[in-house]
């Protein structure tokens, strides 16, 4: 699990670096902890690697000053776990359901019981994210997304992407951009 809780660290601390989000932008983790553990998707989860993952990026965003969003699993139709304050503030539409092992996932789960007044979702845009296992987190993303290439390719057996957004670009070639939101 130490060596999960390294792979998390590094890989978050890069995208960091490269996506230079602002205090109290979202960012959305899907992922897969049965994939972390060495099995297959949606077959084997794990508390424990759910547990490393979670307990390695909490403090990282918070740090930051960056909002979590967690990605449930296809059989809660990929619905986000985030804090109340957070949901309330955006306006996002709020969804009844209680994620555990089996619908929502590991991560989800151990999500709703670590955060101080959790809630679920329908959708959210977030500005950057976590994708361990192919979880498919790209519809929680703002457009435009951006992949952004870490050091880490893989968070225990999970194979990771990551992503940044940026503001889609308007006007054509006598346009001018701010390269400070790019």
């Amino acid at each position: 699990m130490n060596q999960i809780q390294e792979q998390v660290k590094t890989a978050f601390s890069e995208l960091l670096a490269v996506a230079k989000p602002q205090r109290g932008d979202l960012v959305v983790v899907g992922c897969s902890s049965s994939e972390v553990a060495g099995g297959i998707i949606g077959k084997n989860s794990s508390a424990d690697a759910a547990k490393a993952v979670y307990e390695a990026l909490q403090p990282l965003l918070d740090e930051a000053g960056l909002f979590l969003a967690v990605q449930c699993c296809e059989h809660l139709n990929r619905a986000l776990i985030v804090e109340r304050e957070y949901a309330l503030s955006h306006g996002l539409e709020l969804v009844n359901v209680v994620p555990h092992a089996h619908a929502g996932g590991a991560f989800a789960t151990y999500a709703y019981h670590a955060m101080k007044a959790p809630c679920a979702v329908m959708s959210v845009k977030a500005q950057l994210g976590l994708d361990v296992g192919q979880t498919l987190i790209g519809m929680h993303l703002a457009r435009v997304a951006v992949p952004v290439r870490t050091s880490v390719k893989q968070i225990g057996g999970a194979l990771l992407t990551c992503a940044r957004t940026r503001l889609p670009f308007v006007g054509g070639e006598r346009a001018r951009y701010d390269s400070d939101l790019m």
